[in-house]
């Protein structure tokens, strides 16, 4: 790299290009993107409302509503029919009582025009987001406090009906939709914020505040939330906390059982447990929070979160580059640990393959061609000539050493988010290939992509399309089949076989969307049996009826 080239690359940074780069003797040129060359073509008309649905910017006001246009619809497509869970999976229902006429009117009384019976309004309620499981739900409520939620509970666990939390309802795993006829109880009502502390950074709200919302309204604050997921524009922080969502910032930022300060939780009985802390430290006696912390609503209704947010970063790069093998992207994620240290916020690798399905069905094009995989690799931080030179440094270092052979550099928020929408949009794009099957899996990170390989040898022309993608930085492989249809047959070629390869390198069957109801049954690749039996009696201590999301998270105990 000659000096006058890395004058280029500084003079050029804030138009979104890089310069030519010396490699084996003659110049080869990186994607030369500037908003002349309008190589960047999305013929989108906007975000795809089934995953993102579009929200109203919030006011800054302590007590706000978070509520995003059209939150209560989980999507913007009439669902096709999808075979009831319980017959596709032969699933006995458990003895809970059924909904009454009596039950109609106490809920009614309770909460006046917020119970939904319309079998119509019903129906998007009772099925997944990826349209692979569904309930026959005949009632939906709609509470907006905590008290709502413990005067619903204690009438439940009293006559014994099943009742099913439900967020945003883009989970991916089941778990956020009834298996039969429960109760579903709505948190999209509960928006508010309740209070931040911009000293501290700790943000206290209710439990159906859409995650994109709260970052919105973080962002005029200078803060941002320490979670970011493709679902932001539909998902609810509650629903978050519940499944213990990771995300993309989760390789700078932590887990959300680092960030979640304190929870308010609704038991199985109605009692409200209020450990709703905005301290960073309290060390007396058990850490209670934890419990319900990826319980997927089976242990307790998550209904408010303490949460703490970092400050806005000033300066934020994003760069796409691509890799000839997956020995270069695992190269380049050693040097990029290395390189760029404190910075690097993400770090995310997408096959080929993810690519082709994202520019075929949503029309959305990446910047560079030619590589079986691609990076992108966001850096966050304070100073923006100090990131600059870190990054200039590293790009240097990659495409001479030969671990990256093209790339681009975004620094625009409008690039950016260009260039991210084809990393968080690949869900949205799989389900316009066909059917999905989805595994979300920790693996030591040598290992990612070897289970890519081997189940496309595997599953050969029966499947469709077999891809991989994830959170490299973390370990975390999206590993997705799709097929023309569901069937007995590719589910048997798929399972156990994912679950055994995963467990032969200690891995876990499920790095972030939990268990639900469609992996409850493989949990003990992960886990001990002794460590299910004491779930197991955990969950029988705080819900001995067993009300609380039933079908899901856990195998029923012998």
């Amino acid at each position: 790299m000659t000096v006058s080239s890395l004058v280029q690359l500084r003079l050029v940074w804030c138009c979104w290009t890089l310069p030519r780069w010396q490699m084996n003797g003659h110049k080869r040129p990186l994607a030369m993107w500037t908003s002349a060359t309008a190589q960047w073509t999305l013929k989108q008309k906007k975000p795809a409302e089934l995953y993102r649905i579009p929200v109203s910017r919030p006011p800054i006001l302590s007590g706000t509503s978070l509520l995003g246009k059209g939150a209560l619809s989980t999507t913007s497509i009439s669902p096709k029919e999808v075979m009831l869970t319980s017959e596709r999976y032969g699933v006995q229902r458990l003895p809970f009582s059924h909904v009454s006429d009596s039950d109609l009117a106490f809920f009614e009384h309770l909460i006046p025009g917020r119970v939904i019976t319309d079998p119509d309004e019903l129906r998007p309620f009772n099925v997944d987001w990826l349209q692979s499981v569904r309930g026959c739900s005949k009632m939906l409520l709609r509470p907006r406090t905590a008290a709502e939620v413990s005067e619903i509970l204690r009438y439940c666990n009293k006559r014994k009906l099943a009742v099913n939390p439900q967020g945003g309802n883009t989970g991916l795993v089941g778990g956020s939709v009834p298996v039969f006829d429960e109760i579903i109880i709505s948190t999209a009502l509960m928006n508010q914020v309740i209070s931040f502390n911009n000293v501290s950074g700790i943000l206290v709200c209710q439990a159906g505040c859409i995650l994109e919302n709260l970052n919105q309204y973080l962002e005029e604050l200078d803060f941002i939330m320490p979670l970011d997921l493709g679902a932001k524009g539909s998902c609810h922080i509650g629903g978050n906390v519940a499944t213990n969502a990771g995300g993309l910032r989760l390789l700078r930022y932590g887990s959300l059982r680092g960030t979640v300060l304190g929870l308010e939780v609704v038991l199985a009985d109605g009692s409200i447990l209020n450990c709703l802390a905005s301290l960073r430290k309290d060390n007396t006696g058990y850490d209670l929070k934890q419990l319900f912390i990826g319980s997927e609503g089976t242990l307790g209704v998550i209904t408010a979160v303490s949460i703490l947010c970092p400050r806005k970063p000033k300066s934020v790069n994003l760069v796409f580059l691509g890799c000839q093998s997956f020995s270069q992207v695992l190269g380049t994620f050693t040097t990029c640990k290395g390189m760029l240290g404190e910075i690097l916020s993400a770090y995310e690798f997408m096959d080929d393959k993810c690519m082709k399905l994202v520019e075929n069905h949503l029309k959305l094009s990446k910047p560079v061609t030619g590589s079986p995989f691609y990076i992108l690799i966001e850096t966050s931080g304070s100073n923006s000539a100090h990131d600059e030179e870190k990054l200039t440094n590293f790009l240097e270092h990659v495409m001479a050493s030969g671990l990256v052979t093209d790339g681009t550099v975004a620094t625009e928020d409008k690039k950016i988010k260009m260039l991210w929408s084809l990393r968080e949009r690949i869900t949205e794009a799989l389900t316009h290939d066909g059917c999905v099957y989805k595994y979300d899996l920790s693996l030591p990170v040598e290992r990612l992509y070897d289970l890519v390989i081997d189940t496309r040898a595997r599953l050969g022309k029966t499947a469709k399309n077999v891809v991989g993608y994830g959170h490299l930085g973390d370990g975390n492989l999206h590993l997705n089949i799709t097929a023309e249809s569901y069937s007995h047959s590719l589910l048997n070629a798929i399972e156990p076989f994912v679950y055994e390869w995963t467990a032969q390198y200690n891995g876990s069957i499920s790095a972030e969307h939990g268990l639900g109801f469609k992996k409850k049954h493989y949990i003990q690749y992960s886990k001990p049996q002794e460590a299910v039996l004491l779930m197991q009696q955990v969950k029988a201590m705080l819900d001995p009826k067993g009300i609380l999301n039933p079908y899901k998270t856990l195998p029923a105990s012998s």
